[in-house]
Order: structure tokens, then C-alpha cells, then sequence
């Protein structure tokens, strides 16, 4: 193959006005010359629901994430006995080995509120106190920015939201701006109220639900039936996936259903009871890149947000969010097509306040909440101070890295996505967004 420089003088050649050639990277894939990829895939994981350093990176209670971070697996003695028993982690070092580590990264405007924070990151903007959680965000988002301005434009079958829970979130998949909106918005799932854990699903299976879990399911299967069913000529289509990547999505969630019913998600990890909804959801957006091999997948994680209540099961679910962080690494690095092809970010939306609430667990801890000065309530800057680690081939993330100085902030994850997929210079000045070479998170890459 020859050499960029080669193939740009060649293309000079071309009589004026001929469009520019694309190039061709090793895996095959065509793009347009105003944006150089660096990698083919770029997974987003907003870890945990509101995680405090104190607890991740800082090792206030141990090294409670030892899959992600080195050190070793230490656990206060106090809480221990909350800890449910964990195998062996999936990979042989931890992430942190893999790539860039930003131990003082920053959520630095905006109320600290769950939607929020994901609302910040998935738009790359910070939002104010007037943000409806009925509503789809005013500003695009990294979903529709990858499917309008990346060349060529590419479809929703290669671009997923995964939530772990409904509420607000499928509103997240695009935005009200009418120079995006839905025709480049991302399929979602929410697998956990699709498929439950003991093998049926919500798609007119016999199941038990509560009056708000059946409100939510209703919500779900008018989603999902605006998305399967849709033509491409359908004003009111929503997400669109053509008829044949309809039956595809179709076909994806008759087989998920299929390995419930046969017992196979009964206990797919090997950590029996330990299982959690986060590892749930992890373990349905691995389905996907094995299915799909999507080049944009956004999953996100909630459960450690019972840490407003019971601080040693925050602690707990940390260590499991932990563990299915590096069974999802795992999982990418053993995908063909995924394999060594793969950037994945790690990042809370926001963190936990120093000071705790009133709560207190059997284990004699107090509970924690996010707010922060701002938020109309009292509160501590900690609730703003999250970690970010980034990982992915050494060719292009530098490896073993660890940042220790505040640098980074929560609206550099979208451009720096942007980059990565090559068509963050497609994407409008106009649009707010912060450039990717003043970004810090610049600093993780080749």
C-alpha cells in the first residue's frame, strides 16, 4: 500500500475541481480525505452513576477497581463483609496498562443530576437548571454528529445508545435541533426491561411488572416498534433502519429472547448471584459488538447510585462495574473486527460529594449524594471532580499513562470521539462544541 504522502501527491495530479480521493485504512474502509481516522470503533462507557475519586482513583477505601486501576485489590475491613466474591478478573493487567488515566478530570458546570450529566455527555455542551427530562436535548448529539458528518454517512445499525434503565434516557438517542433530530439518531436499547434476568421479555410475554414498569415498557415497544417498522420515506419514522436492517434488529432481539428462554443468561459470567443490572447491560452491548460491530456504541451504567442510601453497596457495585469494564475490554480485544481497532473511553457523568447525608448502613457508613454549589442546594465541589481513563491500540493510545494534575473536562469526550472516527473537522463551528487541539484529552493520543 503506498504512503500517505504518495497517495496525496497522486491525488494532486487529478485535473482541478475532481473530488478529493478517499483513503483506504488497512481494514478496508473508506472515508473521506477531510478527516483521518485513527480508529474504526470508539465505545463510551459512563461508568457507575455517580462515582466519587475518593472511592475510584484516590483509594480512599482500597483499590475497590483493581481490574481497572493497578495496585492491587484491597477493601476497607469494615465493609468487607458486604463485598460479594468476584472471580478472577477477565484480563491479565489492568486497563489502566492499556492507556491514558486522567485522575483529575472535571464535570465543571450545570446541576450534578444524573440526566444531566449524561445529557452533557453525549452533546459535548453543558446544560443549565431549565433541561426538561421529557424532552430530547437542544443540542445535537455525538450520535447525530457521527451520522450526519461522517463520510460516508453511515446507518443506525452502526451506531447504539444502551441505558441501563428507561426514565429519560432513550431521549438521549437525538435532539430537538432541527439541523439534526431523529433521521441521525442512534438505535437504543434498554436490555434489561426488554429481556429480564430469569428469561422472558417485555414483548407480549407472560412477565410481572409494577404500573410504572408497565408504563416504561409501553414507552419501549412504541419505540421500538417507530423504529422496526418504519420505511426510509416515513416522515414520522423516527430513528429509521432500512426494511432490511429492520429484520436484522428484529432478528437480534428474537435471538436475545431465545438464549433467555434456554437459560443462558441465567448466569453468563460465572459470578452466579453476584450479577448485577449493570453487568446486564454490559453483557447485552457486548451482544452487539459481536452482532453488529458498531462503530459508535454509548453504554451506560447506574447502579452504584445507591449510594444515596447504603454506602458499603456502593462500594460493592463499584467493584462490579469495575470487573464488567474489563469483561467488556475482553470482549472487544477477542471480536474480530474489533480487535485492536477499538478506543474505549471510561468516565462518570459526575461525582459524589465529600460530605455525607444522614444515611446510614448496617455497616456503620454514611451515604453519599451529588450536589454541588449551584445545584440550588448545598453542597461541595467533589460532586464535580470525576476521573476519565482511555484505552485502545498503542499505536494510538499512549499506554501506562497516568495523569495526575487536574486536566481534562466532561464536554472534551465528544470531540475527542469526533476525532477519533475522523469527521470532527466536518462538523459545524457553529455547533458549540469545544475543538478537539484545546482539548486535554488530547493529550491521551498519538
Amino acid at each position: 500500500m503506498m504512503d500517505r504522502r504518495k497517495f496525496i501527491r497522486k491525488a494532486g495530479v487529478a485535473a482541478a475541481g475532481a473530488l478529493a480521493a478517499p483513503w483506504l485504512l488497512p481494514g478496508g474502509r473508506l472515508f473521506a480525505a477531510s478527516g483521518l481516522r485513527k480508529v474504526n470503533h470508539v465505545v463510551f462507557l459512563l461508568f457507575a452513576g455517580g462515582v466519587r475519586n475518593l472511592e475510584s482513583v484516590q483509594f480512599n477505601d482500597g483499590n475497590l477497581m483493581p481490574n481497572m486501576l493497578s495496585g492491587g485489590s484491597s477493601i476497607s475491613p469494615d465493609i468487607l463483609p458486604a463485598m460479594d466474591a468476584l472471580p478472577p478478573g477477565p484480563l491479565s493487567q489492568p486497563l489502566q496498562n492499556y492507556g491514558t488515566l486522567f485522575r483529575q478530570f472535571r464535570y465543571k458546570q450545570g446541576p450534578t443530576g444524573h440526566y444531566n450529566g449524561h445529557t452533557v455527555a453525549v452533546t459535548g455542551q453543558y446544560v443549565n437548571t431549565d433541561l426538561n427530562i421529557r424532552e430530547a436535548p437542544r443540542n445535537p448529539t455525538l450520535f447525530e454528529y457521527y451520522r450526519k458528518h461522517n463520510s460516508p454517512q453511515q446507518t443506525a445499525l452502526n451506531c447504539w445508545w444502551v441505558a441501563n434503565s428507561l426514565g429519560p434516557y432513550p431521549a438521549l438517542n437525538y435532539s430537538s435541533d432541527p439541523s439534526y433530530g431523529p433521521a441521525y439518531g442512534a438505535n437504543f436499547i434498554s436490555p434489561n426491561f426488554l429481556i429480564s434476568q430469569n428469561g422472558f421479555n417485555a414483548l407480549g410475554y407472560p412477565a410481572a411488572f409494577s404500573a410504572s414498569e408497565e408504563a416504561a415498557i409501553r414507552n419501549i415497544r412504541k419505540f421500538s416498534n417507530g423504529v422496526f417498522n418504519k420505511s426510509y420515506t416515513d416522515p414520522s419514522a423516527g430513528v429509521v433502519n432500512s426494511p432490511a436492517e429492520a429484520a436484522q434488529l428484529q432478528q437480534f432481539i428474537t435471538d436475545l429472547y431465545a438464549k433467555a428462554q434456554s437459560g443462558q443468561y441465567i448466569n453468563p459470567w460465572g459470578v452466579g448471584a453476584s450479577m448485577n443490572n449493570d453487568m446486564y447491560n454490559v453483557m447485552f452491548a457486548e451482544e452487539i459488538i459481536q452482532r453488529f460491530k458498531p462503530e459508535l456504541l454509548v453504554v451506560n451504567m447506574q447502579d452504584v447510585d445507591i449510594g444515596h442510601f447504603n454506602f458499603s453497596q456502593y462500594a460493592n457495585n463499584l467493584r462490579k462495574a469495575d470487573w464488567a469494564a474489563a469483561h467488556f475490554w475482553s470482549i472487544i480485544q477477542s471480536t474480530p473486527g474489533m480487535a485492536n481497532d477499538t478506543v474505549m473511553v471510561i468516565a462518570p457523568e459526575h461525582g459524589r460529594n465529600f460530605n455525607p447525608n444522614t444515611s446510614l448502613d448496617a455497616y456503620g457508613r454514611l451515604a453519599l449524594d451529588h450536589t454541588a454549589p449551584g445545584d440550588g442546594v448545598s453542597g461541595d465541589q467533589m460532586a464535580r471532580e470525576i476521573f476519565c481513563l482511555v484505552v485502545g491500540p498503542p499505536t494510538v493510545v499512549k499506554q501506562g499513562i497516568v495523569i495526575n494534575t487536574p486536566a481534562g473536562e466532561s464536554t472534551e469526550i465528544v470531540p475527542a470521539i469526533a476525532n477519533l472516527l475522523g469527521f470532527d473537522n466536518n462538523i459545524p463551528m457553529s455547533s458549540g462544541l469545544k475543538n478537539y487541539n484545546q482539548c486535554d484529552l488530547a493529550q491521551a493520543f498519538y
